[in-house]
């Protein structure tokens, strides 16, 4: 069995959970969230607690029980407090604007300007630092969706090694490369 799994879930009062039918819907002030649910897994309800079962021993049963509760966890988390990812794009006239709300239109040193279409489940920003650089904001109650979105815009011009440009998760770490002027000087 899991050690995880086997955990109490704490429902908070404003939240609603209901299980029916393979599917685990819950509701709360963020909006609603459902998940299928493996039928090698089983969850039980009380007044503010859930618990999730697996009903077998095997291996198997064990992973899907850990992956249950971490799924029905980031549902409760996602339609409670939601979920948030930032990224930034360093750059000389690199820029973002969000087109009819449908779109995000980036400007990344392509000859072309490049659009990805915003799933209807997400909201997204798009802000200057005070240091010139542009700061998209992805949020949503949705952690998949969320962190799927934010990673198909840092695909789009992923940082690179030498001079750092590119589009990098707020806070990521690239390490850099010296580069060929570097690497020359050091030996005769």
């Amino acid at each position: 069995m899991s050690r995880l799994g086997k955990k109490p879930i704490n429902i908070p009062e404003n939240v609603k959970v209901e299980f029916g039918d393979r599917v685990v819907e819950i509701t709360g002030p963020g909006g609603r969230l459902s998940q299928v649910i493996d039928k090698s897994v089983d969850i039980k309800i009380s007044k503010n607690s859930l618990i999730i079962e697996a009903l077998g021993d095997s291996r198997k049963h064990s992973m899907l029980h850990g992956l249950t509760r971490g799924l029905v966890m980031n549902m409760i988390e996602g339609v409670t407090k939601g979920f948030k990812k930032q990224l930034e794009m360093i750059g000389l006239g690199y820029k973002a604007s969000i087109e009819n709300g449908k779109n995000l239109v980036l400007a990344v040193g392509f000859s072309h300007s490049v659009t990805i279409p915003i799933p209807p489940v997400v909201k997204v920003t798009s802000a200057l630092t005070p240091d010139k650089n542009t700061l998209i904001t992805v949020a949503g109650i949705d952690k998949y969706e969320v962190g799927a979105f934010a990673a198909k815009i840092r695909i789009v011009k992923p940082p690179e090694p030498y001079k750092g440009v590119g589009i990098r998760y707020l806070g990521e770490r690239i390490i850099r490369k010296a580069g060929k002027a570097a690497a020359g000087s050091g030996k005769k």
